[in-house]
């Protein structure tokens, strides 16, 4: 078969055959005990195996260029399981200082515990990185781009010092997406997303993944099938569901999100906008050089004699929401929610001020979304 568009990836790989009804979508399989004798597979749902698991891992890798993937049950799931299944006590990480807060937090509290070695960045270029770089070093850990600032990291330029120094490395693509960016194609190891975001794209679903060569996935899985981080066969068809339209929701999204940025870097109230897709950003043209699309994720900072608390209690149509990527718009404040487990100082150090709102793009008119965050701002100004 020829090369399949993203649209029909998302549509029809990782389909399970109704073989005995014909049915248009794939059929559930909710049971958790399989056959043993004379089967080829011996299916259980801790081991990542059932059908529903298995064919949607077929769509992600699809996806993502990859050969082979795994779902789990969170996306921190998912990314502390791909830590765990390549540092052992004694090895060393490298990771970027503009990071996921749950990340931030796992490595501080659990690497201890195993004895493994850590330092984050100073910052996010290839020369940052190798600074970082010790002879225990066994995996380089990016994101870009990265929650909520969206920083841009040069992709190929890490995975270039990874397979120079013989160091694995992996990214978090929560944010791009792999209709925005295919890391992999970049030369990066492993590629990781909270699949809760964008893939399952309607705040309905809590899962993770992970994609990458059949090696490294196995070596996952045989960490993974020890911790159990396996997710329900309801959840998963739920979720292959939902991919079905994430090129058609992404896209969307992504030409709302520039839009919106536009309009925001002109705002008399705002003080400055993150979104990789502006000019004014200082890696645009690294961006436009490695990803598809810039995505639909963006952070702003209000004056500072706006309360920003008031500001999205004023809201009428954009929800304040702890998460992001589903199909409505939603705000939250990073340092009571993503980075709220981070100290003031930690929080400061990386640039996330108690004005700052990441703001998820929806797939709203952006006619109605302008008029929300206006009519918002004039309230709190009374």
């Amino acid at each position: 078969m020829k090369k399949l568009g993203q649209n029909t990836i998302c549509t029809h790989i990782g389909e399970v055959q109704d073989e005995q009804f014909k049915g248009a979508v794939s059929p559930m399989y909710l049971s958790s005990s399989y056959e043993f004798l004379d089967v080829d597979v011996k299916r259980y749902p801790r081991y990542f195996n059932t059908p529903n698991q298995e064919y949607l891992s077929k769509k992600i890798a699809a996806l993502e260029h990859a050969e082979s993937a795994m779902i789990f049950g969170s996306g921190m799931a998912a990314i502390s399981h791909m830590f765990l299944a390549f540092l052992n006590k004694g090895d060393h990480l490298v990771v970027q200082n503009t990071l996921y807060g749950g990340t931030v937090n796992f490595i501080k509290e659990e690497f201890p515990k195993y004895g493994i070695e850590y330092t984050f960045t100073n910052g996010y270029t290839a020369s940052d990185f190798e600074k970082a770089i010790k002879s225990n070093t066994k995996l380089i850990h990016i994101e870009s781009p990265s929650n909520p600032l969206l920083t841009i990291t040069d992709i190929k330029a890490i995975a270039a010092l990874g397979k120079t120094k013989g160091i694995l490395t992996s990214i978090d693509n929560t944010f791009a997406s792999p209709i925005n960016q295919n890391p992999l194609d970049l030369g990066i190891d492993m590629v990781m997303h909270s699949a809760t975001k964008y893939f399952g794209g309607h705040s309905d679903i809590c899962a993770g993944a992970v994609a990458s060569s059949n090696e490294n996935i196995e070596k996952i899985w045989n960490v993974s099938k020890n911790l159990g981080g396996s997710l329900s066969d309801m959840t998963v068809w739920m979720l292959e569901r939902s991919m079905k339209t994430l090129g058609l929701r992404v896209k969307a999204q992504t030409k709302n999100a520039m839009k919106l940025a536009k309009w925001l870097s002109k705002h008399p109230e705002i003080s400055k906008v993150y979104y990789p897709g502006l000019k004014s950003h200082p890696e645009y043209k690294l961006a436009k050089a490695q990803m598809k699309g810039f995505g639909a994720m963006l952070s702003f900072e209000l004056n500072s004699n706006l309360d920003s608390y008031a500001f999205q209690k004023s809201l009428k149509l954009i929800k304040s929401s702890m998460s992001l990527a589903g199909v409505e718009s939603t705000f939250i404040s990073p340092h009571l929610t993503s980075h709220s487990l981070l100290s003031q100082e930690e929080r400061d150090k990386v640039g996330i001020s108690n004005q700052l709102i990441r703001f998820s793009v929806g797939i709203e008119d952006v006619k109605d979304l302008k008029t929300d965050i206006t009519e918002a701002i004039a309230q709190i100004k009374k």
